[in-house]
């Protein structure tokens, strides 16, 4: 259980370093789904490198961002590029690069797998 609450401390800096400027909607819809908690840690670090530079993501990973849900996920990336760090990012590119991975993702894991 500490391990979790590890992760889930660890989750909530990653994606709020420096986020001041987050919106309150974007906050709400995150605190309401308890979107903070759903993912791992190296997934969460996994699918924003696939979404925010370049880099893949493994099935596993990709499963847990499914299981977050497009509410949580759309809310996430939202918030990451209010963050000042983010600010030289298109957001345009970015919204665009997260629906694509999103529907990647749920591609992948509707589609059935081969058989041994």
């Amino acid at each position: 259980m500490a391990n979790l609450n590890v992760y889930s401390v660890l989750v909530v800096l990653f994606l709020t370093c420096g986020a001041v400027m987050a919106t309150k909607e974007n906050d709400q819809i995150i605190k309401e789904n308890n979107c903070e908690t759903k993912m791992g840690l190296p997934c969460v670090l996994e699918a924003f490198t696939s979404i925010f530079k370049r880099g893949s993501i493994s099935n596993k990973c990709c499963g847990e961002l499914v299981v977050l849900g497009k509410v949580c996920h759309s809310a996430l990336v939202k918030r990451t590029l209010e963050n000042p760090l983010f600010k030289d990012l298109t957001p345009t590119t970015i919204i665009a690069k997260s629906i694509q991975t999103w529907n990647n993702f749920l591609a992948l894991i509707d589609s059935p797998s081969p058989s041994a």
